[in-house]
């Protein structure tokens, strides 16, 4: 039986699991808050208290026999010729790229859904010098064992790698005027990263390897998706909902770039094809202005009818503050009753929710002429009973939810395999050892 850890980053907190190859029981070793900073005007990401809290979650990890780290995609760090950082990463909801505009052939050329934060936009927005770009657990990957790479999944939401060769896109960079060369070589989730740095072990208190696994937080959620065949579509819900089905291929046509899909790289080579949907964000930026505990706003919120319902995909919601202005706003455009309370809120967020996904999972079916049978939730929104009964309604389809951690757990089982302490279907794997949830 051997042990492993995973590094998941999300982009309000973060935390280090761990879990055995035999149960996958997943543990929690260490949680810690992601807190963004404006300096001067700009948003950055704390990244050197996170990386500081990384190292306190694998203390208290110990012992553990590889160690894999996931987080959101899109940000970056920047490296100078010596392999230094270059000022804090500028957070995706930095105001920089807010004028972005999508180059005309760019969707046929890498399959990247249009959205301002995209790497490619950020890029065209950075004045800053350097050598070298290292995506976030990448850079976090890079401190860990002194060695540099850019994973595969990750580098697929850059706007830059294209699908079908994955490799690099020339014309894309040619675009920003850049070079592949400043981003680290590709690798693979499954490769050996390296092991711990001196440094790192001492911190620490003990020697692992490192593990690439499917550092896009959502390439390893979607690994751990206990689907039994290929029907179904997934929903990874957290602060962003990713609406989606997997593929063998891209698909570049003119349709799914109307329709916003994007095509990101799975574990093992798939495509996910899917949408990004605002996600439980709404409600979290919500409850900054309350003082209701969510469990009393979910039930509350069950007992009222469903009266409002916002676009949960409008550019308009993707900044910090005032959210309930905003989102009032938006109903009385639509000529819709203006929520009052936070648990009339909490409903117009939850049903805007789950009629995004059911637009995203019929349209995804449509383009790609795939049948969805069933509905996955995985992560933090498959604990939200209310939610996925609502999608569940809005979908007309069955919804299982579960696993909760499945980013971690997609993590853990990556590097698991990739060490030899199991074999087999990764999702039977799942099926077998956790718990879920069905609503119809």
């Amino acid at each position: 039986m051997s042990v492993f850890a995973a590094v998941d980053l999300g982009a309000s907190s973060g935390r280090v699991m761990t879990a055995d190859s035999a149960t996958l029981e997943l543990r929690e070793a260490h949680r810690f808050p992601n807190r963004p900073v404006r300096v001067a005007g700009t948003l950055h990401w704390d990244i050197l208290g996170l990386y500081r809290a990384v190292l306190d979650g694998l203390r208290a990890a110990r012992p553990v026999d590889g160690i894999g780290v996931d987080s959101w995609a899109v940000d970056y760090g920047l490296l100078d010729a010596l392999g230094s950082l270059v000022g804090n990463p500028v957070h995706y909801r930095d105001e920089r790229t807010a004028g972005a505009v999508q180059p005309p052939g760019l969707y046929a050329e890498t399959g990247c859904q249009f959205l301002p934060i995209n790497t490619i936009f950020q890029l065209g927005a950075e004045h800053r010098p350097a050598s070298r770009l290292l995506l976030i657990p990448d850079l976090i990957t890079y401190w860990l064992t002194g060695a540099s790479g850019t994973e595969l999944t990750n580098a697929s939401t850059t706007g830059l790698l294209d699908p079908r060769t994955r490799d690099w896109s020339a014309k894309a960079f040619l675009l920003i005027g850049r070079e592949p060369g400043l981003f680290a070589p590709l690798r693979r989730p499954g490769d050996l990263a390296g092991h711990l740095l001196p440094s790192a072990s001492k911190e620490t208190g003990y020697s692992a390897p490192v593990y690439t696994v499917g550092s896009h937080d959502t390439a390893s959620a979607v690994a751990a998706v206990p689907a039994a065949d290929e029907n179904f579509a997934y929903i990874s819900s957290g602060t962003w909902s990713l609406v989606g089905v997997e593929l063998p291929e891209p698909i570049l046509t003119p349709e799914a770039e109307a329709a916003n899909f994007t095509n990101e790289l799975g574990v093992d080579g798939q495509i996910r094809f899917l949408r990004n949907v605002m996600g439980l964000w709404l409600l979290e930026e919500c409850r900054r202005e309350w003082t209701v505990g969510l469990d009393a706003l979910l039930a509350e919120a069950a007992t009222l009818p469903r009266r409002s319902v916002v676009d949960a995909t409008d550019p308009r919601f993707l900044p910090p503050g005032d959210m309930t202005a905003r989102i009032a706003h938006a109903c009385r455009e639509t000529d819709q009753p203006e929520p009052e309370t936070p648990a009339e809120f909490t409903r117009c967020v939850l049903d805007s929710l789950a009629e995004a996904y059911r637009s995203a999972i019929e349209d995804a079916a449509r383009l790609s002429g795939r049948r969805v049978d069933v509905v996955h939730i995985v992560g933090g929104g498959a604990r939200n009973t209310l939610l996925c009964q609502l999608t569940a309604d809005a979908c007309e389809l069955p919804v299982i939810a579960g696993p909760i951690e499945a980013t971690a757990l997609g993590n853990i089982l990556v590097q698991a395999r990739a060490a030899g302490a199991i074999r087999g279907d990764l999702r039977e794997l799942v099926r077998r050892t956790q718990p879920l949830r069905h609503f119809a």
